[in-house]
């Protein structure tokens, strides 16, 4: 037994050694790894804010980054067979150790955030035949925890998703079962809304969760008639499914309504909140972007400023009450959706801190409102805009200008600034400019044709930005594409179509006396953009002075082609991260995933994807293995023919 003792001794010194040696290490490996981080949002925090405080991938090791797994969603629609065309464009949240994403076809997937392994896939059987104006796309799914659910019970965690077919399905997030006591076994319909138009009211973006409420809003197509379907935005209970309350963002449309600001009839619908919303827990608050009102681009049937349409608003989340709201568009004729989220945050100003709302807009131009009350922090005035010829149209007299940030994109084009690659493109751009209406931004759409500089797809579009708090700097990509648009007469609007030469939209807006037409302005020979490039860029804003730090241009339209110039538009945000680091992929034609440095904009790092990735990246670092991962969904656009379809969610992280 004495003999016996010496060994003990030293087995047990032995392993205090080790252990302690095990510890320092441990304690190594945590202060270089920084803080395990989860994505539990779209937008990483219920603010909204994208910005991830992951160190791991810094300026100095992101061009070592490889592909770490890759995961295949199996949906692709190509838009044969009477289908839409769809897209990828998921932004994956993880929670609890699983990442959850969605596909086009709104199946719902869980994977292990350290290999991509499949944990489950939920289908919602939706009718990949309907037609679903915006495509078969999704943006995601939010995550709700049960604090009145003992922890391992079922549905203790729910994973919400609203489908293209106007559903809102409630998950079990460990085994993707439908939570039976959610509405309907697990779902319920959002059909009921005024003027429903079957596959033309739909659901592109993950609903937002304030406490124990889910808020939903909806995707309506544009153009196609004067009395869309409602807008209303809904919440339901998070456990039951039961309606909480409704809030409508226009005036009810009916044969006795009349607009308060004309005393004329009134006739419309939409104004709805299609993009991403965002929460402020503390104080009870739901921020909703607004879409146009119906029909986009001729008003006379919806006489006054359309409020709350074009909009952000404020609602309190336990009842649905309005707060505030600011319009950032009056009467709104051009398609100038606040398709962008808004973003939460806090901003030094005048030597206070200042809580905010951060909203873009699809004319450049960002506005900063205290959080609060909706007043603008930097100032905004109301300016004289050119007015309508176009008989029965009223257009707003004036328009909200920002005093600061300035535009983040051109506002104007003249025939003269024409561009091309080549003389013959350059003349030929010149003569399609020369013949339109252009009285400067808010030219109002005419009989003859406008210019709409910018289009409508931006400025900033459901794209975003992301916010450094480091260096009180907001991310933002913009597009720069000018436009033709007007009006036909309902009684020749056949004609016109049946004349058609161009790749152009028209749309009937039926019920309405004036047809649409628009289409982006291209030279003939070599399909380039008509406005001198960029016609993309990568911008930092100052928070801080509401100034421009800097501005790149982002991607090509024609990558590896030196001969034209880089800047390509994009749909797919930024995120930024405490590495120092900004993350965008989105570039149309140019299939790349790029990192900048936060404080420069000096592009670090670029890799191709399988195809374009016209999505939001996120990123996390998991328990396991301490990695953090940088993840981004690869489809392609969905109404970018050029690009090669893909179904791939690309992870990456260090050697």
């Amino acid at each position: 037994m004495i003999s016996l003792f010496p060994k003990l001794a030293q087995f047990i010194l032995a392993g205090i050694v080790c252990s302690a040696i095990q510890g320092l290490l441990a304690q190594s490996s945590r202060d270089v790894r920084g803080p395990v981080d989860d994505w539990p949002y779209y937008g990483h925090d219920a603010g909204g804010t994208r910005y991830s405080p992951l160190s791991q991938i810094s300026r100095q090791n992101v061009t070592t980054l490889k592909v770490a797994w890759t995961f295949h969603v199996g949906d692709i629609s190509d838009g044969s067979g009477h289908k839409k065309r769809s897209g990828l464009e998921t932004t994956p949240i993880l929670v609890d150790g699983t990442l959850y994403l969605t596909s086009g076809f709104n199946r719902v997937f869980a994977l292990d955030p350290e290999t991509g392994a499949q944990r489950w896939v939920y289908d919602p059987m939706i009718e990949i035949a309907g037609d679903y104006g915006d495509g078969l796309i999704n943006r995601g799914v939010a995550a709700w925890l049960d604090p009145a659910r003992a922890k391992g019970k079922p549905c203790g965690r729910r994973i919400f998703e609203t489908t293209l077919d106007a559903r809102l399905i409630a998950l079990d997030a460990l085994t993707g079962e439908p939570c039976r006591d959610f509405g309907n076994r697990g779902q319920i319909g959002l059909r009921d809304v005024a003027r429903y138009i079957p596959a033309q009211y739909h659901m592109t973006s993950p609903p937002a969760v304030i406490d124990d409420v889910v808020v939903v809003g909806s995707a309506i197509d544009d153009n196609s008639r004067v009395d869309m379907p409602s807008g209303v935005v809904r919440a339901f209970d998070a456990r039951t499914g039961a309606l909480r309350w409704k809030w409508e963002p226009l005036p009810p449309n009916d044969s006795e309504s009349t607009s308060a600001s004309s005393g004329k009839p009134w006739r419309t619908g939409a104004g709805n909140a299609w993009s991403v919303m965002v929460v402020d827990q503390e104080r009870d608050l739901v921020f909703l972007p607004t879409g146009s009102a119906s029909p986009d681009y001729y008003g006379g049937l919806r006489p006054g400023d359309d409020k709350w349409a074009d909009s952000v608003v404020a609602l309190r989340g336990k009842t649905g009450e309005f707060v505030w709201g600011f319009q950032l568009v009056h009467h709104d004729l051009w398609d100038y959706d606040s398709a962008s989220p808004p973003l939460l945050t806090t901003v030094q100003h005048d030597g206070k801190t200042v809580p905010v709302v951060i909203q873009g807009n699809k004319t450049g131009f960002l506005y900063v409102l205290n959080r609060d009350t909706g007043v603008p922090v930097f100032p905004v005035e109301e300016r004289p805009v050119p007015q309508t010829d176009v008989p029965g149209e009223v257009t707003s007299p004036t328009q909200p200008f920002p005093l600061a940030p300035p535009a983040l994109v051109p506002q104007k084009l003249s025939a003269d600034d024409a561009w091309g690659i080549t003389p013959e493109d350059r003349q030929v751009c010149h003569e399609r400019l020369k013949t339109l209406r252009n009285d400067g931004l808010f030219t109002p759409p005419s009989l003859r044709g406008t210019l709409s500089v910018p289009g409508n797809i931006g400025g900033m579009n459901w794209s975003g930005y992301a916010y450094d708090p480091q260096h009180s700097l907001l991310v933002v990509n913009t597009n720069n594409l000018p436009a033709r648009m007007g009006l036909i007469p309902a009684d020749k609007y056949w004609d016109e179509v049946d004349k058609n030469t161009e790749d152009a939209d028209y749309t009937q807006q039926s019920g309405g006396p004036y047809g649409l037409f628009r289409t982006f302005i291209f030279s003939k020979a070599h399909h380039l953009p008509c406005a001198p490039p960029p016609w993309g860029t990568l911008t930092a804003v100052d928070m801080t002075t509401g100034t421009i730090r800097w501005q790149v241009p982002l991607g090509s339209l024609a990558p590896g082609n030196p001969a034209v110039p880089v800047g390509a538009p994009s749909l797919g945000g930024p995120i930024v991260t405490a590495g120092g680091l900004v993350f965008i992929a989105g570039t149309l034609i140019d299939p790349a995933l790029r990192a900048f440095d936060a404080e420069t904009g000096k592009e670090l790092w670029k890799t191709q994807l399988p195809t374009s990735g016209g999505a939001t990246p996120m990123t996390y670092q998991t328990r396991k293995s301490g990695k953090q991962f940088l993840v981004i969904a690869a489809g392609g656009h969905r109404g970018v023919t050029e690009e090669p379809q893909n179904d791939s969610i690309v992870a990456f992280a260090l050697p």
